[in-house]
């Protein structure tokens, strides 16, 4: 045969590979982009060496350059000649502090014999609770979170700050009590900032750029005013409350209990912290058309999240303040701060055999070790910078003297846990008990107009799945977050936990009935569900009156 007819067939090959992986890829999504809007054009993913798509995880057969060994098999170098297995691991340089530049083979226990690992069958059930006939509206799907017994409780303390605070500073001419329907008012007009992209929310009644004389009729600026200025959730601190966030709490405390009430999530969840900042492209916008945004204190409070990884959906919410007593002492220990915030966010996971991925500061073999007691197996990137070591083989945690080929990996394991050693821009390393170190994947990247595949352990193919998933989730989800800063720690977390509680409202629509009947975009749900809350739901269509401000001039332009 012909070297092109080779070349030929090896291409065809490798597309259905490519076809295979996008199938595989695919199917752990709603769709291929969890906002329904149109997923931008080829490029190259070398920069993230986790956003990929990847092959079915199978046996693999041999790797390339990898020798048979006996006894037992052994996760050999694919590249290398074979000449220096140096017992199934690549060639790291001395251990510091060995003076023979022995490599310790079962250091902690470790060892490079490797064999089978499976984990129960997972027995939970993914997907909404509740199904959602298909005349369902966006407040819908909001109201499964923040139903109007919880707008009731924010009205009642409302009026009572107000009164406490007119007693105590002297009679306000301007206020008067709100009631439910302007509650639900208020919140939307700050929600607008979500659809509009304005930094300040007071802009809807300038006659600016922002400006929005549709939104200024449901109330006057005044009025808006007078209830940001007395808006409370909880007005006093009771005797007992100790907590910073006693503020706040309750209204976290009932969207956990709407969030666990209307979703199952799946057996793959990931523990991280979930970008909370401005879309950089609107912060350009806001500086050249409003003028200088105003400089932001820095946040007082940490947000982590346990997302489910095939829908996007989040499951529990946790908060801590910097300044909190309690946690000072743990602060000064980042690991075990983070170790602890992975305990809370997992306490409500019953033991279906959920696995777990999370970054390099929550890592740990003790905290894997206590998770699996509790039918929770994990899968975590490791870092020896950030990650607690503890019991785990220095050897595997040294850098090679030389840069090692894309692909080459190497495994170690004690027990059911495995350490596996991926190259790819550097050396990623990997803690779990979630999958055999035996099987293998195959991750495909596309560069340029070409497609490179690697070859790589199980466990780096679900790691690169399902966190290039969280990743494109957290770019989409800063596009819709809540603009509006107030000065206020509990106000910033209020306004953060809405935004959260919007995004988990859109995910259970796509999953419903009702986004068969009427597929709106993120963009069109919000701006639906936004003219609900105005009650605006009679007038024209949101898409003519509602439209992003800045996605109007551009079209203007045009």
């Amino acid at each position: 045969m012909s070297s092109g007819a080779m070349m030929s067939a090896e291409r065809r090959s490798v597309l259905s590979l490519l076809r295979e992986a996008q199938a595989r890829y695919e199917s752990l999504h709603i769709s291929d982009d969890v906002f329904g809007e149109a997923e931008s054009g080829g490029g190259s993913s070398d920069a993230n060496p986790f956003y990929s798509t990847s092959e079915s995880s199978s046996e693999a057969p041999p790797c390339p350059g990898a020798t048979p060994t006996s006894p037992g098999p052994r996760a050999t170098c694919p590249g290398s000649d074979g000449g220096d297995e140096h017992h199934g691991l690549f060639y790291c340089n001395p251990l510091v502090g060995d003076e023979d530049g022995d490599d310790v083979d079962t250091d902690e226990g470790w060892t490079s014999l490797l064999s089978d690992v499976s984990i129960p069958t997972f027995n939970g059930t993914c997907g909404p609770t509740h199904p959602m006939p298909a005349t369902a509206s966006p407040l819908d799907f909001l109201q499964l979170f923040v139903p109007d017994n919880l707008l009731k409780l924010m009205v009642t303390q409302t009026n009572m700050y107000a009164h406490k605070y007119q007693e105590r500073f002297g009679n306000d001419p301007g206020w008067r009590d709100t009631d439910l329907a302007e509650m639900r008012a208020f919140l939307g007009l700050v929600a607008s900032t979500a659809v509009h992209h304005s930094e300040s929310v007071l802009s809807i009644w300038g006659g600016g750029f922002f400006g929005n004389g549709l939104l200024a009729k449901v109330m006057s600026q005044d009025r808006f005013e007078k209830l940001l200025k007395y808006f409370h959730v909880v007005a006093f601190r009771s005797t007992q409350s100790t907590h910073g966030l006693y503020k706040v709490q309750p209204f976290l405390d009932a969207l956990q209990s709407g969030f666990d009430a209307a979703f199952q999530p799946s057996q793959t969840q990931v523990l991280h912290e979930p970008l909370i900042e401005e879309d950089l492209t609107y912060v350009a916008a806001w500086a050249g058309l409003d003028g200088e945004r105003r400089r932001r204190k820095k946040r007082k409070f940490s947000l982590w999240v346990r997302q489910c990884t095939t829908t996007g959906f989040i499951c529990q919410i946790h908060v801590y303040l910097k300044a909190n007593s309690d946690a000072l002492e743990a602060f000064r220990n980042r690991v075990q701060l983070h170790s602890l915030v992975a305990k809370h966010l997992c306490v409500p996971l019953l033991p279906h055999n959920y696995i777990i991925f999370c970054g390099p500061s929550i890592t740990s073999l003790q905290l894997f070790q206590e998770f699996e007691k509790k039918g929770i197996y994990c899968c975590g990137l490791l870092s020896s910078r950030k990650s607690d070591c503890t019991g785990l083989p220095r050897s595997a945690l040294v850098s090679p003297v030389l840069p090692l080929p894309r692909g080459q990996y190497s495994s170690r394991m004690k027990g059911t846990y495995s350490i596996t050693c991926w190259a790819n821009k550097g050396v990623f390393r990997f803690l779990t008990n979630a999958y055999s170190p035996l099987k293998r994947g195959v991750i495909i990247k596309r560069k340029g107009g070409n497609l490179i595949e690697m070859p790589c352990p199980q466990a780096v193919e679900a790691f690169a799945a399902h966190l290039s998933y969280i990743c494109k989730y957290d770019d989409k989800y800063s596009r819709y977050f809540i603009t509006h800063k107030p000065n206020k720690t509990w106000q910033q977390i209020f306004w953060l936990a809405l935004s959260i509680t919007m995004n988990n409202a859109y995910v259970l629509y796509k999953l419903s009935a009702a986004y068969t009947r009427c597929r709106y975009s993120r963009t069109q749900f919000g701006q639906h569900l936004m003219q609900e809350l105005l009650g605006l739901e009679n007038e024209s269509p949101p898409e003519e009156n509602l439209s992003d401000p800045l996605a109007k001039r551009l079209n203007t332009a045009n």
